[in-house]
């Protein structure tokens, strides 16, 4: 029986690697994805998904005007399609999670959207929100914080490794612009300003082994 699924993380924990993997899965086994991405994130191109690693396919671009229900059924008309998986699903509207719900429920597609839980001040996104309240199954893709502990938080940082506290909910951009922290070391820096030092990534068998993990991850999702 077809799902709606939610798979929520922190920044840089591989959720669009997962996304990736499991587009692969399907088409590996002769079946089509049909993969969402919001216009706004224009990091790697706009209509691109793009994974840390280097990962990438292309996507249909949505903005919160579009009607992914509608985009899914008009693709039936030309070709089946398997599954739908959402990129960086905190970006989508009330409207469009709804949407989504109604291809798992009258369609009989699979849902699996990724994003994001909280932003930089902590506060649920809308996409966030409504796939938190509406999804058949949630599933933390589980990183770590510099303190060792999991992180499940984002803060958004200046130059110097401070908490920002203002400013408008949704800025695309990558580790220099974010920083994922545990709860606990979220409240010191984002309430008690504690300064994050920025590390520098070791170099080595990081990417494979996140790839490896992202193997077994979307396994489970199918």
């Amino acid at each position: 029986m077809a799902k709606l699924y939610f798979n929520y993380s922190s920044m840089n924990a591989g959720k669009t690697t997962v996304l990736l993997q499991s587009a692969h899965n399907y088409r590996e086994r002769g079946m089509m994805p049909m993969l969402f991405t919001p216009k706004l994130d224009d990091r790697y191109g706009i209509g691109w998904i793009k994974s840390r690693i280097g990962l990438q396919a292309k996507a249909t671009i949505f903005t919160p005007e579009d009607d992914l229900y509608e985009a899914t059924r008009n693709q039936l008309e030309e070709r089946n399609i398997h599954c739908v998986l959402v990129d960086e699903a905190q970006f989508l509207s009330r409207n469009q999670v709804f949407q989504l719900s109604e291809i798992v429920d009258r369609l009989g597609i699979p849902v699996l959207c990724f994003g994001l839980r909280t932003d930089f001040q902590g506060e649920l996104f809308e996409g966030s929100k409504h796939l938190l309240a509406w999804a058949d199954e949630l599933n933390e893709i589980k990183t770590i914080c510099h303190t060792g502990r999991k992180a499940n938080m984002v803060v958004r940082v200046d130059d110097d490794g401070y908490a920002l506290k203002e400013g408008a909910q949704v800025e695309i951009g990558g580790n220099e612009r974010y920083v994922s922290v545990s709860r606990a070391e979220f409240k010191k820096v984002f309430y008690g300003g504690r300064r994050i030092k920025f590390i520098e990534p070791v170099e080595g068998e990081a990417p494979e082994d996140e790839s490896g993990q992202a193997e077994k991850d979307s396994d489970s999702l199918l």
